[in-house]
């Protein structure tokens, strides 16, 4: 279906956010119709790590799917899945944890809740995939969107919405973030995988980035918290775990409820309170633990709280899944 041209929608940044994404650094990514040419920008050392004291509630393991095969010349289809062990996941604290061995998780549903009703995320496996994107030091009130792990070979992936950042400089990942504690540790952000599209149109049909991290302390995100696997082309009318972080909040949200299409390339879900901040949060399909959309998209997410859009993940982002996958290889 290529590319889908669209002229930007104005931003849902409140001021405070505005003042702290000022100090970004532009580092625009141009990639053409699926041969996505990726720039990388180095933040920092690539080892540094900031690791907050542990004291997160317990963290549910559950049933875990082994991760694609690699090889730098092809990077693997995101589809394909398969049985693996369960996930264990170990907080780092100050940087001396041992990390879970590679795995991808796949949460054990959250206690049953009315549909569309939304409350603080449990702490479980999954839920440790989904962390707070910072500008500057990990602090409560200093994070301004969201983002989550993505399974990858590379294993230092995450996916958020285009619409977040513009530039790496500073910008840090908490996974887990909760009442502004990291009990994972932090990981830094070095590059910005977006399309054509949207570097060149604002296209909201294609709202979504994949962003590379560095290790910490010798370790990749994915070996210590896991990470979900991509989903494409799935049905619009999917039921999905949705994740955030509002920007006035220092817990995540959680949502579970029932998609529909909004437009050719649009999803849309009622879930209430889900204001500035959540942008780049997870839709995670409950049938198969896969992500297959992002807060973003119409109106960059959605001029209301009470209902988010997704870009649709189809054929554009499984291939700069691929090109992201090489370029961290």
């Amino acid at each position: 279906m290529g590319q889908h041209r669209r002229k930007p929608r104005r931003r849902l940044i409140g001021p405070s956010l505005l003042t702290g994404l000022s100090a970004l650094t532009v580092a625009a990514l141009v990639v053409g119709s699926h041969s996505l040419a990726s720039h990388v920008t180095a933040v920092g050392s690539p080892s540094t790590v900031h690791a907050m004291p542990s004291a997160a509630a317990a963290v549910t393991p559950a049933p875990a799917a082994a991760g694609p095969s690699s090889s730098a010349s092809s990077p693997p289809s995101p589809l394909a899945s398969s049985a693996g062990p369960a996930a264990t996941v170990t907080p780092a604290v100050g940087g001396t944890s041992t990390p879970a061995a590679p795995a991808t998780t796949t949460a054990a549903p959250a206690p049953a809740a009315e549909p569309g009703t939304t409350a603080v995320a449990p702490a479980t496996a999954e839920a440790a995939t989904v962390g707070a994107l910072f500008a500057g030091a990990v602090a409560a009130g200093n994070h301004f969107c969201t983002a989550s792990v993505l399974d990858s070979p590379t294993g230092n992936l995450l996916l958020t919405a285009a619409h977040c950042l513009d530039g790496t400089a500073g910008v840090t990942f908490a996974p887990g973030y909760r009442d502004g504690r990291a009990p994972y540790g932090t990981w830094r952000v070095t590059a910005i995988h977006t399309t054509d599209g949207w570097s060149r149109d604002g296209d909201q049909d294609e709202d979504f980035a994949i962003l590379e991290t560095a290790t910490a302390d010798g370790r990749r995100i994915e070996d210590v918290v896991g990470a979900n696997r991509l989903g494409t082309d799935e049905p619009f009318g999917a039921t999905v775990r949705l994740y955030g972080y509002p920007g006035d909040s220092e817990s995540p949200l959680l949502c579970t409820n029932s998609t529909s299409r909004h437009s050719t390339y649009q999803r849309a879900i009622d879930c209430p309170g889900y204001p500035g901040g959540t942008s780049g949060g997870p839709w995670i399909d409950t049938a198969t633990g896969r992500v297959i959309g992002i807060i973003g998209g119409f109106q960059e997410g959605g001029d209301t709280e009470d209902t988010s859009y997704d870009a649709y993940f189809d054929h554009t982002i499984a291939a700069l899944y691929a090109e992201a996958v090489a370029a961290a290889s």
